[in-house]
């Protein structure tokens, strides 16, 4: 089997674990905070937080900028429910706008048909790894003075008009292991705004910022010093990771363009899109998604789709009472499907994709 993704964890990794683990430091140290001032680095900006999660990273970005009850914030039902749910946590309401058809990124024409009063932010997803856009969204955002947070759970490197996602407003990422870099599990929150930076290291720890002195409820989202160790050693391949992941997509999409029954992955042309997923939509009057998938299963190459639900059809959104009409979206949850691109294929492995979809 081709798997659908795959960690790519080497010796180096190994020995970063082993050697924190040797140290006894193996908690919140100096390897989280040097790994926070080089994801910092890495996206050009002031301040990064680490924690143990990407849905602890929303979680927390949302806190920070003081989202609450009686506050909406609007975002993309074409995403993995974390995203929304943390909204949720917070007491606040997700609003759910529409998507574009070619990126699957969220539409800002219908974020703007979406803001009320109780409009407080804007949850852009950079999707399978490109970018939102990014010009139009921060032009409502600073039009209706809306505070804009990143979901760049699947974005790690990506930029738009050659700036890193996570640096427009405050981004958030996973390092789940299937990311584009991973620390095995865990998560961060990038801010140019000293006051976030310094809330959310609070609101990761309990609520303190001085050991046994409590300033505001908090939680335990830390990132331990192993985790920071993994993400230190892989920030340093994120760059050859990304470029092998283009590198795939360009491959299989160079060969796929001239079959027919799929339509292929659409590119902003202002984005480095960094292939977290390699998506594909169904386009054929003879074979349904779920066919496709189930045949290319049988003949070893793994797949996955990302959603086939969304956000705003799920059994508990709709129990709360959300029942929206988004027909881009739901169109798109029937149709789409994703393609091995990660960088632990090779050549004979993208040649027998492509064999196999040509025999479709």
């Amino acid at each position: 089997m081709i798997p659908i993704a795959k960690p790519l964890i080497g010796e180096e990794e190994i020995k970063a674990v082993t050697d924190v683990l040797r140290s006894g430091i193996i908690a919140e140290g100096q390897k989280v905070k040097d790994f926070e001032a080089a994801f910092a680095d890495h996206t050009g900006t002031s301040h990064a937080v680490a924690v143990n999660s990407g849905t602890a990273a929303l979680h927390v970005a949302l806190m920070a900028h003081n989202i609450g009850a009686g506050d909406e914030v609007i975002t993309t039902p074409f995403s993995f429910v974390a995203t929304s749910n943390s909204v949720l946590f917070t007491g606040a309401k997700p609003v759910f706008a529409d998507i574009y058809e070619n990126t699957f990124n969220i539409d800002p024409e219908s974020i703007i048909e979406k803001i009320t009063p109780k409009t407080k932010a804007i949850i852009p997803v950079h999707l399978y790894g490109q970018a939102a856009d990014m010009k139009a969204i921060m032009e409502i955002a600073d039009d209706h003075d809306l505070i804009i947070i990143e979901d760049a759970c699947q974005a790690h490197g990506a930029t738009y008009d050659g700036k890193k996602v996570g640096s427009f407003g405050t981004g958030t990422f996973s390092f789940y292991p299937t990311k584009n870099m991973t620390t095995g599990e865990g998560g961060i929150i990038t801010t140019n705004e000293k006051t976030v930076a310094e809330r959310a290291k609070m609101i990761r720890s309990h609520g303190s910022r001085v050991r046994y002195f409590h300033e505001m409820l908090g939680y335990n989202l830390r990132m331990t010093d192993i985790a920071a160790a993994i993400g230190l050693v892989q920030l340093k391949k994120l760059d050859n990771f990304n470029n092998a992941r283009i590198s795939n997509a360009n491959a299989l999409s160079s060969k796929l363009n001239k079959m027919t029954g799929f339509i292929l992955p659409g590119i902003d042309k202002r984005c480095r899109h960094v292939f977290h997923q390699y998506t594909v939509r169904v386009n054929s009057s003879t074979i349904s998604r779920d066919e496709m998938v189930s045949y290319l299963g049988k003949k070893g190459i793994g797949t996955g789709i990302y959603y086939p639900l969304p956000i705003h059809k799920q059994p508990y959104y709709k129990e709360i009472g959300f029942n929206d009409s988004l027909p881009v979206c739901e169109k798109a949850a029937s149709e789409v499907f994703s393609l091995p691109v990660h960088p632990g294929i090779n050549k004979a492995d993208l040649d027998t994709i492509i064999k196999v979809m040509g025999e479709l």
